[in-house]
């Protein structure tokens, strides 16, 4: 049974276009997924993604348009009673650190236990991604051609 809400909110990357994608170990799984994550009290949307590329990839970023939001009802993988409500932004880095995506990735500062890398979005496949919003997301990505 649902008990509560979990907010999630995700910065789509692109450059090149390739989308920046992140690898995780967390909670004792691996997980393929979009760089982002929940909302806290107090805290807006927007002030998520942005909060969130600060800690996780040490960058600021500006909110380009909202790309996607599920409508459909998605119970949280770690939680059987959290409802997730992803947001996609569309972001971009403030700071261009090079043109070289690869010498871009060597200069931002991830967490441990995280990596990012580029993926081609003709090549992306929603198969890698572990959860079922970013698997949406993928094809939403492929289909617009952003």
């Amino acid at each position: 049974m649902i008990k509560q809400f979990n907010l999630r909110v995700y910065g789509l990357i692109i450059h090149d276009g390739a989308v920046l994608v992140s690898n995780e170990k967390r909670f004792g799984m691996e997980m393929i997924k979009f760089p982002g994550g929940g909302l806290e009290k107090g805290e807006g949307i927007a002030d998520c993604v942005l909060r969130e590329f600060k800690e996780e990839l040490g960058i600021e970023i500006m909110l380009g348009k909202l790309f996607y939001v599920n409508d459909f009802l998605q119970v949280s993988a770690f939680n059987e009673e959290d409802q997730l409500i992803s947001f996609y932004y569309l972001v971009h880095p403030i700071k261009k650190i090079g043109l070289d995506k690869e010498l871009w990735l060597d200069n931002i500062h991830a967490e441990e236990n995280q990596e990012f890398y580029w993926v081609a979005i003709s090549e992306i496949d929603a198969s890698d991604f572990t959860f079922p919003v970013d698997q949406k997301v993928v094809n939403a990505l492929r289909e617009n051609k952003t």
